[in-house]
């Protein structure tokens, strides 16, 4: 408000213009109840001057929504000069502009302001004198034909005639967006009336037409209700049918998210089934190339052992060499074997504090915790015998393997077993995933095929809903038309309906012509379409055959140099047969060691877990112990609590009694000093 008001003043001092303080006294901050600004100088007598800067400051103004000129007796030139300015407005939604006495330069300012202006909704002109200048009347309805912003329309008491009325029937004629018309208190007559039911009967937008005070008969006020009427139920049906378009748009736009978001689904699945299918594959390589690797490194050793033997045969005299490295051996063993029995003392003795140190906190807290403590030292004495013997087994196993070197042989043999057992196996896995993927994807084109046929359905039910409210939008005039045919009074009106039936019939026959052109267009521009891929189609096939034969000429040659081939593979997979069988015979004895010693190994784990289970017993068992402690600590301090709240109870029934024998202590001070003070007083008191 305070930019407007500095920019009305700069205005009024570069043009040289007294300021009026009624103008600057309404530029205060002043809004509406919808929080919009208003400009009210309603009552105001503002001079041509103010107007021309009234005009140049709301040129470029983007605050006031709300322009209130009523009653400011406004000269032909400032409401010109106020008019021009508000034509580049972009903001005033509201004018009003009753009792200016505007006449035909203000008509036709008026009716520039229509052309130019895009925003303005509601312009009040009642108590002026538009109509009495025809050309100015004219401009301004060619003004309001012209516009496609303004919905209310007040020309109450503006002396319109008839022409006058005929120039407002070619402007609504034209016009597409007024709603609400009010012509009251004018002379229009009779024919003023005719005219005005003319151009009602081609508007389809205007709701709301006030006529009353115009002399105008009732027939054709009659009519211009049911015209109204008929512009209602249009609007209405208009809405009803926008609404469920919209609802239909959002279905629909529903419906492709869900698809889309199922093909995302059905995208995200497949990436997924090959992911896990090259994990699959990669997981078999890995296994494959670590047996291999395993086989390699079986092969290394038994070449060794060959050696080695070969080397004994020939070189007797390395014996003696080889029967020192034993011994050294032998030591190694020995010192391994102190080395593992220092350490399994280590822990027990590790195992023994923590006993010891568990046993002097339990002791602390309860004292018939002990026994169990006992049998827990004599558990681990167990324990202990069940380790040395253990590191006994130990020392066997190692004499075992010394002895079990040539056996390598039938491991091999049973690993070459295991290789291709895992191919098998891979191979049924790779199948068994490529099944249900084509499961998968013949469910969800199954799924996407019911869709669409569903989403079918319902675009020709929607279709038929279409065809049904254009039936009742044709039948509903021919009913009126009957209704009206039996009124005797309402000819001239039926007439008019008539050929306002017709022309809409003509205008929906030729929309629908044009319709049908826009689709035989789209269908031929379709065919043309379909007709230039179906060449492209066999062109592109007159290649393929091309490259077909060609294809052909190689695979005949390709076929002969493969026969070659297929021999050369033939003899080499029979030298492979025999090296498989030598891998074989080796992998099978290799697997019966290992499988030995999985043995050993997995009695010695059974042996451990029965300790871990037992240690894990007593350890539930000192929880318990504890829990229970604590429960029983929880129940005196519930006992000592209440015991305490009964001797606060207590002490509170002890002050009270005290308090009850001071008072009583206090009456009896009381008493005696009465009875003492009227038996002195009675004594000393004189004879009558």
């Amino acid at each position: 408000m305070e930019d407007f008001r500095r920019s009305y003043l700069r205005l009024c001092k570069e043009g040289g213009v007294d300021t009026q303080e009624s103008v600057l006294a309404q530029l205060q901050d002043t809004r509406t109840a919808t929080g919009s600004w208003r400009l009210d100088l309603s009552g105001q007598s503002v001079s041509a001057d103010t107007c021309g800067v009234l005009g140049r400051a709301l040129q470029n103004d983007t605050l006031f929504t709300e322009v209130i000129l009523s009653d400011c007796m406004l000269s032909e030139e400032g409401a010109k000069l106020l008019l021009t300015g508000l034509c580049s407005n972009t903001t005033v939604k509201v004018l009003d502009l009753k009792g200016n006495n505007m006449r035909g330069t203000g008509a036709e300012a008026l009716g520039q302001l229509l052309v130019r202006n895009k925003m303005l909704r509601r312009l009040v002109l009642e108590w002026n004198a538009l109509g009495m200048w025809e050309e100015g009347f004219a401009v301004f309805c060619e003004g309001l034909a012209s516009n496609t912003s303004l919905t209310q329309l007040d020309l109450r008491n503006n002396q319109i005639n008839h022409q006058g009325a005929a120039e407002l029937c070619v402007a609504l004629k034209r016009n597409s967006t007024l709603q609400e018309l009010d012509v009251r208190w004018n002379n229009m007559g009779l024919l003023g009336g005719r005219s005005l039911l003319e151009g009602v009967q081609q508007n389809r937008t205007l709701l709301k037409l006030e006529m009353a005070g115009n002399n105008i008969p009732s027939d054709t006020l009659r009519a211009i209700e049911q015209s109204m009427n008929h512009n209602a139920d249009r609007q209405s049906t208009f809405r009803e049918s926008r609404s469920r378009t919209q609802v239909l748009s959002k279905e629909i736009q529903l419906l492709k998210e869900e698809k889309g978001r199922q093909f995302l689904s059905l995208m995200e699945t497949i990436d997924r089934q090959k992911d896990e299918m090259g994990r699959s594959s990669r997981n078999s390589s890995m296994r494959l190339g670590q047996l291999h690797e395993a086989l390699n490194e079986q092969k290394s050793s038994v070449n060794s052992l060959t050696a080695k033997l070969q080397m004994t045969e020939a070189a007797l005299a390395l014996s003696e060499q080889k029967a020192h490295d034993l011994g050294e051996l032998l030591t190694r063993v020995k010192m391994e074997k102190t080395e593992l029995r220092d350490r399994q003392s280590r822990e027990i003795k590790k195992e023994q504090e923590d006993s010891a140190l568990r046993e002097a906190k339990l002791l602390k807290e309860v004292n018939s915790l002990s026994e169990k403590n006992l049998q827990l030292k004599n558990k681990l004495e167990e324990s202990e015998r069940r380790c040395k013997t253990q590191q006994d087994q130990i020392f066997e196993l190692k004499q075992e393997l010394t002895n079990t070197t040539a056996e390598l042989k039938l491991r091999l043999a049973q690993t070459e077993e295991r290789l291709d057992m895992e191919k098998r196996r891979s191979k049924q896995a790779v199948e068994d995933m490529d099944s249900l993927r084509q499961k998968e994807v013949d469910h969800l084109t199954r799924h996407q095929e019911e869709s669409e046929r569903a989403l079918q359905e319902r675009i020709l039910k929607l279709e038929g809903q279409r065809i049904q409210l254009e039936e009742v939008d044709k039948i509903f005039p021919k009913t009126n038309l009957k209704i009206n045919g039996e009124v005797s009074r309402t000819k001239a009106s039926l007439v008019t309906e008539r050929a306002q039936a017709e022309e809409e019939l003509g205008k929906v026959r030729a929309q629908v012509r044009l319709e049908e052109q826009q689709h035989l267009t789209s269908l031929e521009e379709k065919l043309r379409a379909v007709r230039q891929s179906r060449d492209e189609s066999q062109n592109h096939c007159t290649q393929q055959k091309q490259t077909l034969a060609e294809l052909h000429a190689r695979v005949g040659q390709q076929s002969i140099e493969m026969d070659s081939l297929r021999r050369r593979i033939e003899e080499l997979q029979q030298d492979l047969a025999g090296k498989e069988q030598e891998k074989v015979s080796e992998v099978t004895r290799v697997r019966v060691e290992l499988q030995e010693q999985i043995g050993h190994l997995q009695a010695e784990r059974t042996a451990q877990g029965g300790l871990k289970e037992k240690i894990a017993a007593l350890e539930r068992e000192m929880k318990v112990l504890s829990t229970t402690h604590r429960e029983a600590l929880l129940d005196k301090e519930s006992e000592i609590s209440s015991l305490l709240e009964r001797l606060r109870i207590r002490e509170g029934e002890i002050q009270r009694i005290r308090e009850d024998e001071a008072q009583r202590a206090s009456f009896l001070q009381n008493a005696i000093l009465t009875y003492v003070q009227g038996s002195s007083l009675a004594h000393f008191s004189p004879k009558k």
